[in-house]
């Protein structure tokens, strides 16, 4: 059997396939259970390619899409159709975030393991397709410091 040569969009995505760390594959699986939880759906992530955006900051920055945005407020309001968008980020859907976050950066298993300085998700929940990505600080150190500050006024 002759296999085929690779094309060239198939060897950019095997080059920059992100590497599953054992924090990454932690934090995916927390998020998923929290917002099935929160949202009283099941809900699956994959990690999925996002480019490293420039961020300067040293705190986390959440880049939910509409979609997500408007499953989260509809489903805590207590709704259970999603209809129309959105027109901005509920401030519980982004403190829940961070909070999933902040836990997994804490938790002792795996100090000196970074995650990228982006990490992107395909949520699947009910009929609902959405993404979500977030921004991480370049310094481990600022991390660490914001990632305890959540966890102490949380």
């Amino acid at each position: 059997m002759q296999l085929l040569e690779l094309t060239p969009a198939e060897l950019v995505f095997l080059k920059t396939a992100p590497v599953a760390t054992a924090r990454a594959q932690r934090l995916t699986h927390h998020l998923a259970s929290v917002l099935s939880a929160r949202l009283r759906l099941p809900v699956t992530l994959h990690a999925v390619l996002t480019p490293e955006l420039a961020h300067s900051g040293s705190a986390p920055v959440w880049l939910p899409d509409a979609a997500l945005a408007s499953l989260w407020l509809i489903r805590r309001l207590g709704g259970k159709h999603v209809s129309g968008m959105a027109p901005f980020v509920p401030h519980t859907l982004i403190r829940t975030l961070n909070e999933v976050l902040a836990e997994r950066w804490l938790d002792g298993s795996a100090p000196a393991e970074a995650l990228p300085i982006a990490c992107a998700w395909q949520f699947t929940a009910d009929h609902t397709q959405a993404r979500l990505a977030v921004q991480l600080p370049h310094h481990l150190s600022e991390m660490t410091n914001w990632a305890r500050g959540v966890i102490r006024h949380g």
